[in-house]
C-alpha cells in the first residue's frame, strides 16, 4: 500500500508493506553515497540490508535510547557526512524507532542546509506515528525536542515484519500512540482497542493510524492548528516521562490521556490501556510533574492549550492560565 503525502514543505510517499525491507533499492534511490543511521538495539541485519544496496555506504550505530538523542550523537552523524565527502545529492537513511528517526532527520535537515532523508521505522510507535510529519529534534537542557527542524523525508518505508524482534512491551508502548489517535479522530479504531484486539491486528492499526496522521500533517504540517490534536496526552505525558525514566514515551503518553479527557472517557481509555498492559499510574511526585509542564514548549506565556476529549472520536481545543491548570491537574493527581 502506497499513502501520498502532499505537504507545502515536500510531498513524500508513505509505503506499508510486509518484506519492504528486502527490496528497499526498488522503493528508494540508493544509488549515491548513504548514510545509514541506527541504534544497537535495532537488529545489525536490517541496516545492512539498506547499506547493501546502495552504491557506497557508511553505517552509523548510536545506543538505543532517548538519553542518546543529544548534541554529541547529532555531532557524531556530521562528521560521520563530513569525514566521507557528502554531498546534497547524497542521503541518509534512518533505520530504527523515535530517536533515530528525529536524529537521522535533523542532521539531513541541518547539513549543507539540508539532504535527502528516507525513514525505515522499526518500532510500532515510529511506523504508527513518529515517522510520518517530518518533525526532527534533539532533546536539549534536560526537556525533549527542543531543539529541531520540520524537515519532510523523501520517503517513509514501513514493513511490520520489522517488528517481529520486538519484545511485547515494546509493541504497546508504540501501539499508546495509536491509541491517542483513535480516541481523537477514531472511533472505530479505538473499539479495536477497547476490545482487546490490537494487538492480532496490527497491521490494519498501522495503516488506519498513519492515514489519520496523514490527514493532519496535510492539513497543518506546521503544527500551528490541527496538528496540536496530536499532543493529546503528551503535554502530562512528556511531564511523567522526564520524572521517570523507568517509563517508555508510549507509557507516559497513555497515562497523560487519563487526565485530559470526560471521567467517562477515562474508564474507556483506561480499559484499553489495560489490554495492552500499559500503566495507568505515574510513580512521581506532582512537583517535578508541574516544573516539567511549565518547560514545555506547548505552554506559550501564562497560558497552555492542551486537547481535551469529552467523547471517543472527537476532541475540544482548551487554553487557559497556566496555574489554573496546574492547580486543577494537582486536584486530581492525589
Amino acid at each position: 500500500m502506497v499513502i501520498p503525502v502532499k505537504t507545502a514543505l515536500g510531498g513524500y510517499d508513505i509505503v506499508i508493506e510486509r518484506g519492504a525491507l528486502k527490496s528497499i533499492g526498488k522503493l528508494i534511490n540508493l544509488d549515491r553515497k548513504v548514510l545509514v543511521v541506527t541504534d544497537d538495539g535495532v537488529p545489525a541485519e536490517y541496516s545492512q540490508t539498506v547499506a547493501d544496496m546502495a552504491s557506497e555506504s557508511l553505517v552509523l550505530v548510536i545506543p538505543q535510547g532517548e538519553e542518546s538523542k543529544n548534541f554529541d550523537n547529532y555531532k557524531k552523524i556530521l562528521e560521520a557526512l563530513l569525514g566521507a565527502d557528502f554531498t546534497r545529492s547524497d542521503c541518509i537513511v534512518a533505520v530504527g524507532g523515535g530517536v533515530v528517526g528525529d536524529m537521522a532527520g535533523f542532521a539531513s535537515a541541518t547539513y549543507m542546509r539540508g539532504i535527502d532523508f528516507y525513514n525505515i521505522p522499526t518500532t510500532v510507535l515510529s511506523q504508527v506515528d513518529s515517522s510520518v510529519g517530518g518533525k526532527t529534534a534533539i532533546d536539549f537542557g534536560g526537556y525533549k525536542n527542543t531543539v529541531g527542524a520540520f524537515f519532510p523525508p523523501r520517503a517513509v518505508i514501513i514493513d511490520p515484519d520489522t517488528l517481529k524482534t520486538l519484545d511485547s512491551r515494546q509493541i504497546s508502548n508504540g501501539l499508546a500512540e495509536a491509541l491517542k489517535m483513535s480516541a481523537t479522530f477514531d472511533e472505530e479504531l479505538f473499539a479495536i482497542f477497547e476490545s482487546g484486539k490490537a494487538l492480532t491486528e496490527l497491521d490494519r492499526v498501522i495503516e488506519k493510524s498513519v492515514q489519520i496522521k496523514k490527514r493532519v500533517v496535510e492539513a497543518d504540517e506546521r503544527e500551528s492548528g490541527l496538528r496540536k490534536v496530536l499532543n493529546f496526552g503528551h503535554t502530562i505525558g512528556h511531564a511523567v516521562e522526564v520524572s521517570n525514566n523507568n517509563l517508555l514515551h508510549g507509557e507516559c503518553v497513555g497515562i497523560g490521556m487519563l487526565y485530559m479527557c470526560d471521567d467517562s472517557v477515562r474508564k474507556r481509555i483506561e480499559t484499553a490501556l489495560k489490554n495492552l498492559n500499559l500503566p495507568t499510574k505515574a510513580n512521581a511526585e506532582f512537583k517535578s510533574i508541574g516544573d516539567a509542564i511549565l518547560h514545555d514548549k506547548k505552554a506559550t506565556g501564562d497560558m497552555i492549550t492542551t486537547v481535551f476529549v469529552n467523547s471517543i472520536g472527537s476532541f475540544d481545543f482548551v487554553t487557559e492560565n497556566t496555574d489554573s491548570f496546574l492547580k486543577k491537574l494537582e486536584g486530581r493527581w492525589k
